[in-house]
């Protein structure tokens, strides 16, 4: 009988993942150990449900926790007063414009009941690497051109996974999401994986569903990314 959390294997160039059903519920969601960071495993583990995180020192440590945070993009919440402030135009938004500025900033953001980034060295390449092949992305939040908030992380079809974000003025990384939604409403995308509910993203109008929901819906929504790669030559991104 397989014991789970299982070991993974970084020569498996098959990428394999347990289902997510097998994850622990204490400590909730942990499925697997090891592995690397290729974008090959990366794409492949968030396709199924799954996520890596972990703290220097650690091996990698790859989650999907039950249940599952996630904003449908039609039931974002703005509040007055922030609609006040984008209104106001104290900040200004941009896409993409400063990805690896903003990874390097969520890593040094100090996060209540944490010791530490679980954002290390070695994930930011990875997400960079991300990022340099079109599938990690950034929004960002600027006041007299400086960088005070923005978040990242990765779109696949019309799903966007959210990594972490950071703000340095009050509001800053609010207003990125806000602009990051306003893109990804115009793209028709279904779905923002916010993974661990927090307060700051109900505040926004994300909520908690079953991991089998979730599962169902990435299958659903994940749908032409798959197609357009398995349609391509040699791609490295087929599960």
């Amino acid at each position: 009988m397989n014991q789970y959390p299982i070991w993974l294997d970084p020569d498996d160039t098959n990428y394999h993942f347990p289902h997510p059903d097998k994850a622990l519920n204490d400590p909730d969601g942990l499925l697997a150990i090891g592995g690397d960071l290729s974008p090959e495993r990366i794409i492949i583990a968030y396709l199924n449900g799954i996520f890596p995180w972990y703290s220097p020192g650690q091996p990698i440590l790859w989650w999907s926790p039950n249940p599952r945070a996630v904003l449908f993009p039609e039931k974002l919440h703005v509040s007055k007063s922030l609609k006040k402030i984008i209104r106001k135009n104290v900040f200004t938004t941009t896409i993409d414009q400063a990805f690896e500025q903003v990874i390097h900033a969520c890593a040094q953001t100090a996060r209540k009941n944490q010791d530490g980034t679980w954002i290390t060295d070695d994930m930011q390449q990875a997400y960079l690497n991300l990022h340099r092949l079109g599938i990690a992305h950034s929004a960002e939040c600027w006041q007299n051109g400086q960088l005070v908030g923005g978040l990242y992380g990765i779109a696949l079809g019309k799903v966007f996974f959210g990594e972490s974000m950071f703000s340095e003025r009050n509001n800053a990384s609010k207003v990125a999401f806000v602009h990051l939604l306003d893109e990804l409403k115009k793209s028709n995308y279904a779905l923002i994986d916010c993974q661990v509910t927090t307060d700051h993203l109900l505040s926004l109008g994300a909520e908690e569903i079953p991991r089998n929901q979730f599962l169902q819906l990435i299958e659903q929504h994940t749908q032409s990314f798959l197609d357009t790669n398995n349609n391509q030559k040699n791609t490295l991104f087929q599960p």
